[in-house]
């Protein structure tokens, strides 16, 4: 039933109202939408998440108005920044230091106009209220792979196989547990990836390929073929399959992209490869590991 709550203070004049605005959209809050109308205007600022707290006791602050941030030193500094723009000498002495409290946090209170004080602080553990991301490791050992790879401009498959081998080893993989699978072309490397997958030997397949646009139109019907091959068995076989097969306006771009300017995208579809078959293990026992 319950859909939100919003805090009003009255600002005491434009110039306040203008202030505080501009004050909290320094900080990085995101903005309301706000009202405007004949008689009064506001401003608002959302944040993720949302408490109405009563206290029986000492209040955790000087300031009846907390925000909980994720790093209370760029806070800090993005308030004093602001503070040292206004040119307020005034303001800028009422920046309190951050300091630790007794209940396992880090806390600072600024006051930007007279009579609007805000406290921000953090959890000390910065672990704590924080949700946990369920990731995949960069570690291979005990994975076993499939790389499917074209033989079409060899020059550059090869090349992006020499990536996804050193990827793969580097991570712990052991050479056993390693399959490649060559095939004449980028079209031909979805019905082999499907095989590969449906076998049930592999954690994960990594696709190698590299299409080079001509002058007709071929390149833009295999290109979406292999893409949408690819995609459609990963999501009916459940097996990861990650993408490195280019799509290059020259050999020039192919090349580069192969190791010798930007990177070899091999390597790195071998390291998407390596992270979504952790993934897929942690999310299939309930959890991080």
């Amino acid at each position: 039933m319950i859909k939100g709550i919003s805090f009003l203070r009255r600002a005491g004049s434009r110039a306040a109202y203008d202030r505080l605005s501009g004050f909290f959209a320094a900080l990085g809050f995101t903005p309301g939408k706000g009202w405007q109308e004949e008689g009064s205007r506001g401003a608002s600022f959302l944040a993720p998440l949302g408490n109405l707290e009563f206290v029986d006791g000492e209040l955790p602050s000087a300031a009846d108005v907390l925000v909980e941030v994720t790093s209370l030193d760029a806070a800090h500094q993005a308030a004093e920044a602001w503070l040292r723009a206004q040119g307020d000498e005034a303001a800028l002495a009422g920046l309190g230091p951050i300091r630790e409290t007794h209940w396992k946090s880090h806390i600072f209170t600024v006051e930007p106009e007279p009579g609007f004080a805000f406290s921000f602080w953090a959890w000390t553990d910065p672990l704590k209220s924080k949700p946990l991301a369920v990731e995949g490791d960069l570690s291979a050992a005990g994975m076993r792979f499939a790389i499917v790879v074209s033989r079409w401009n060899a020059v550059v498959t090869d090349r992006l196989l020499e990536g996804a081998l050193d990827a793969l080893l580097r991570s712990g993989a052991a050479r056993a547990d390693i399959e490649i699978v060559r095939v004449p072309g980028a079209w031909e490397i979805p019905a082999a990836a499907r095989v590969c997958a449906q076998s049930g030997r592999v954690d994960a397949i990594i696709t190698l390929g590299c299409l080079l646009r001509g002058e007709t139109a071929h390149y833009e019907a295999i290109y979406n073929e292999v893409a949408r091959g690819i995609g459609q068995s990963q999501q009916e076989t459940g097996i990861p399959h990650s993408f490195g097969v280019l799509t290059c306006e020259t050999l020039e771009q192919a090349l580069n992209r192969a190791g010798l300017k930007g990177g070899n995208k091999g390597f790195e579809a071998a390291a998407a490869a390596i992270e979504m078959a952790s993934l897929g293990k942690k999310l299939a026992q309930g959890g991080p590991a």
